[in-house]
């Protein structure tokens, strides 16, 4: 296999910001990040974070303007204009109280205009964001938690547990035949025409290459070798997830597909893709996905045609 994803084509994989862990324990810089009118604040409501108006960009306000809720600190811009020191700008979110209005806008709607810096602060943002929303009480006695460290932590008061953001590690694959062509499957909710690469979560004990090979036998009943290809990563916090993409070699070819996840899978050549995709019967996951990336990887081109 010499297939690859175009580097800097991940849409969400390209942070900008320095994370300066070391200044989320520091409470007197932090304060005086805050009220430095240099300072930027993004807002979030759940998954979804504010927008200008005409939805090209993140929304950043200066700390006096922005709304009471949860301050997390996201980082320091070292590159783009002046700062409240040497160095940089400080960067922070803000969860909101409420639920989303117009003026928000989620990844799947930004992640393709964003520009680097800004579609690193919203992945980090709305993956703190969805973690917050449900770690709100210590998973070790009941209580509820403190957000502390500047919100990358969250101490429980009366057992002194802290708990911190996890990501869980999905595979995702586009597996090969002896023709070179490509396994593709529709998820059984999905409508007619709708295909994507295969994909599901690391269990317990298991490594990657036994989750592709697990995943992928489970779902088509197809086999794949030894031969496997890391091709990148994106992180998906929609809730809480880090897509592990990869290449991967079918040694059994034959397709009998669970019937529980996928309603159907079939092998596709570069010729059978265009043809559908560009008839309009056959739809690809979105720009930002790395599922599309992997496909066009293997195809050679750009595709048109997403969900």
């Amino acid at each position: 296999m010499a297939y690859s994803i175009a580097p800097g084509s991940l849409a969400l994989s390209r942070p900008v910001l320095d994370r300066a862990g070391d200044r989320r324990r520091d409470d007197d810089w932090l304060e005086k990040a805050w009220v430095s009118p240099e300072t930027q604040v993004v807002v979030v409501a759940g998954d979804q974070i504010q927008v200008v108006d005409d939805r090209s960009a993140l929304r950043f306000v200066p700390p006096s303007e922005a709304p009471e809720g949860t301050r997390i600190f996201l980082g320091i811009d070292r590159e783009s204009g002046a700062g409240m020191t040497a160095e940089g700008r400080a960067v922070f979110g803000v969860l909101a109280e409420g639920e989303a209005d117009e003026s928000y806008g989620g990844l799947r709607e930004l992640g393709a205009v964003l520009d680097d810096r800004e579609a690193g602060i919203a992945v980090h943002m709305i993956g703190l964001s969805n973690w917050h929303g449900v770690h709100t009480h210590c998973a070790n006695c009941g209580e509820h938690t403190e957000v502390v460290e500047a919100g990358h932590v969250r101490h429980c008061p009366v057992c002194g547990r802290s708990h911190f953001p996890r990501s869980d590690p999905a595979i995702i694959v586009l597996v090969t035949d002896d023709q070179d062509r490509a396994l593709l499957g529709r998820n059984e909710a999905w409508p007619a025409g709708r295909y994507s690469t295969l994909a599901g979560f690391v269990e317990p004990g298991e490594s990657l290459e036994a989750t592709v090979r697990r995943e992928v036998l489970e779902e088509t009943g197809v086999i794949v070798g030894p031969e496997i290809q890391y091709a990148g990563s994106q992180p998906w916090p929609l809730p809480a997830s880090l897509m592990l993409g990869f290449y991967a070699k079918a040694t059994g070819f034959d397709i009998e597909v669970d019937a529980d996840e996928i309603a159907e899978a079939k092998w596709f050549t570069r010729e059978d893709l265009r043809a559908l995709v560009e008839a309009g019967t056959m739809a690809l996951p979105g720009a930002i996905s790395i599922s599309r990336r992997l496909i066009e990887g293997w195809y050679g081109d750009s595709l048109t045609g997403s969900w």
